[in-house]
């Protein structure tokens, strides 16, 4: 009898867990959506809202890291200066998998359609969840 109350202990635990990570997962896709979203609407501010907003944020491009939200901004602004250079972005979300109990990495492509040249490449994500927000804490794009 024991065992049995261990054994459904177990199961109960590992679906709660479960359930845990998919609501997680859910909480980033529709972040990165938002993202997508603001990115499309030419709305850099909104895009940038899926950052932790603190000098820790780490972004590595092809340039090398930049350090910080407002460092990150300014790249972004001077990377990508008109609605042009914007284009249409698309995301193919490969992997998004649990770091630890609040955290994840996710790792995808990226796809900007624009008249003046498409833009396609890889990127991985590092998330935590910060005052009950899932926040990007490092981003690694080529």
């Amino acid at each position: 009898m024991k065992n049995l109350i261990l054994l459904i202990s177990i199961v109960c635990l590992n679906s709660v867990s479960t359930l845990a990570q998919n609501a997680d997962k859910e909480a980033i896709k529709n972040l990165l959506e938002v993202q997508r979203q603001a990115w499309n609407n030419y709305d850099i501010d909104g895009f940038m809202e899926g950052y932790w907003k603190s000098e820790d944020l780490k972004f590595y491009g092809s340039n090398g890291v930049t350090y910080g939200w407002d460092n990150t901004l300014a790249r972004y602004k001077k990377a990508y200066p008109t609605k042009e250079h914007f284009g249409t972005l698309e995301f193919v979300l490969n992997e998004i998998s649990i770091i630890d109990e609040g955290s994840y990495y996710v790792m995808g492509e990226y796809h900007l359609k624009r008249t003046m040249g498409n833009a396609d490449g890889i990127f991985m994500l590092i998330l935590k969840k910060i005052k009950g927000e899932w926040k990007i804490i490092a981003d690694t794009s080529s």
